[in-house]
């Protein structure tokens, strides 16, 4: 980049979830912006082939085998990250997943899965990198909500519980870590394709109804992100702090409802 406030050049960062979909546009966008990548994840097969599609010889991307609902490999992972490379100096704590089912449905087995790797797991790998961030004396922690931040949807209730809890994390944390040169933010993709939405935003009704209601007129892809992370990691972000930043293609700026152009009364 010309202007280096918006530079991640040689920044390691950490990519919990970097495996597949939004962590893995977020981790390839900013190894093409040349900092120092790791990604982690629960699957070690597919670390490996991302980390080979988005690595580079002069630059590969390291891969961690870690379940962030363990907290004892959460820690183990982190302090692995730091100690190899002697500092870490962003966290994209993207790692999560979802069930959609009614609320009424909902196991406790099944409840504790998304909350335990959307909150609990995200809380614990801020925590553990924050501490390193803060002895430091700098770093940048980009969490990943949730358009169900703006207003829940149907059928994903406690993933939208767990999103909105990331959301209080990042204004805590933000508090917390501010006087120790420690920035906090969090990212809200709108309607995003990725494998794992590719089923949903395939029903016609479905694509209509999210094409209609984003202002942009289409689905995001996850590469839209990335340019949000990289700044929010910057020093052009220097004075931002505890914000969530609404990637969304405009549908949280207003409601479309079916009026005619012309008007009418």
């Amino acid at each position: 980049m010309n202007d280096s406030r918006f530079s991640v050049q040689d920044k390691v960062t950490l990519v919990s979830g970097g495996s597949r979909g939004i962590g893995r546009a977020l981790a390839a966008g900013y190894h093409q912006a040349g900092a120092r990548v790791v990604i982690t994840g629960r699957d070690e097969a597919t670390l490996q082939e991302t980390a080979a599609k988005i690595g580079s010889e002069d630059r590969p991307v390291e891969t961690r085998v870690c379940d962030v609902a363990d907290v004892g490999a959460v820690q183990r992972m982190v302090d692995d990250v730091h100690d190899k490379f002697g500092s870490i100096d962003v966290l994209l704590n993207v790692a999560g997943v979802n069930i959609r089912q009614p609320a009424m449905d909902f196991t406790e087995e099944q409840f504790d899965f998304v909350v335990d790797i959307n909150l609990k797991g995200a809380f614990f790998v801020a925590q553990r990198v924050g501490k390193h961030m803060a002895e430091q004396g700098r770093g940048s922690i980009i969490n990943v909500d949730s358009l169900n931040t703006y207003a829940p949807l149907k059928n994903v209730l406690p993933y939208a519980m767990s999103k909105g809890g990331v959301v209080m994390m990042t204004r805590g944390l933000a508090v917390e870590l501010g006087p120790h040169g420690v920035r906090v933010n969090t990212i809200a993709p709108g309607f995003i394709l990725t494998d794992l939405t590719q089923k949903l935003w395939s029903d016609p009704t479905m694509r209509d109804w999210g094409e209609t209601n984003t202002p942009l007129g289409r689905l995001g892809e996850a590469e839209d992100l990335v340019g949000a992370a990289l700044f929010l990691a910057s020093e052009a972000a220097a004075f931002m702090t505890g914000q969530v930043v609404r990637v969304d293609g405009g549908f949280t700026a207003g409601l479309n409802w079916p009026i005619p152009d012309s008007g009418g009364q």
